[in-house]
């Protein structure tokens, strides 16, 4: 997907997440967020949003705390969380996405934004969803998308994402295979840092189903054997890695 396409695509998660939001009752507990409701989900993503669109307005050259912007606190509802989309959307669509600035991950781009922040509506979107009952779903090109970009950023989550520093080892190797295009990645542990690649060859374990079911399972929305994911291979490794790979 390109940024335009993420631009896209991101207005239409807005509005979903907006209307699933409107219609649940906010004190609902978010079983997939432990200690959140409905009405936290909601504020946590309209406070990103608006920490986004501050961050890409300025091209901030380093990050800038939620608190250096006045953004501590809010009360969500659907009109708040679809101005703060809206202007994200809008700033994002007037922006060079090759412009330079400070991303948490390894693309120093405003592009890094659209992406970022399509997939962690969608996600929240999906959160909402499954706390009230509803089956999410989205298009396989978007959840691939949504797994590329995840592998591709996890390593630069150290920061608040502690138990991402203990993906290392001696050379396993994961293989993560979404069966609606047949896309795959490999993900080799090392004793410093883990690599994610494309190529093909040997693997100790490897998780395979469709692409959204796949995703679900890598953001630890669904335990294994909720889904049509299935584990092949060392399953002790497949576990190592879903306990220790959380974003956030």
């Amino acid at each position: 997907m390109n940024y335009l396409e993420h631009c896209d695509a991101l207005q239409l998660e807005i509005a979903a997440f907006v209307e699933v939001f409107s219609e649940q009752d906010p004190a609902t507990d978010v079983a997939t967020c432990p200690g959140w409701t409905v009405q936290d989900v909601a504020e946590h993503l309209g406070l990103v949003h608006r920490w986004a669109t501050a961050l890409v307005e300025r091209r901030a050259p380093q990050r800038i705390s939620f608190e250096e912007l006045g953004l501590t606190s809010a009360t969500a509802t659907p009109e708040w969380i679809s101005d703060g989309g809206h202007d994200l959307v809008v700033t994002l669509r007037a922006s060079n996405p090759d412009d330079d600035m400070w991303a948490w991950g390894p693309d120093q781009h405003v592009r890094f934004w659209s992406r970022r922040q399509v997939h962690e509506t969608l996600v929240h979107r999906m959160d909402v969803e499954l706390a009230v009952g509803l089956t999410p779903g989205t298009s396989p090109e978007l959840a691939i998308d949504a797994i590329d970009e995840f592998l591709v950023n996890l390593g630069a989550a150290r920061r608040f994402s502690p138990k991402v520093k203990d993906l290392r080892g001696r050379g396993e190797r994961i293989r993560f295979r979404e069966l609606d295009r047949d896309t795959r990645w490999t993900v080799t542990l090392l004793e410093d840092r883990f690599v994610v690649d494309r190529d093909g060859g040997e693997v100790d374990a490897e998780l395979a189903g469709p692409s959204l079911d796949l995703l679900l399972t890598l953001y630890r929305r669904r335990l294994l054997g909720e889904t049509l994911v299935r584990s092949e291979g060392d399953h002790s490794l497949v576990e190592f890695w879903i306990d220790h790979s959380a974003l956030g």
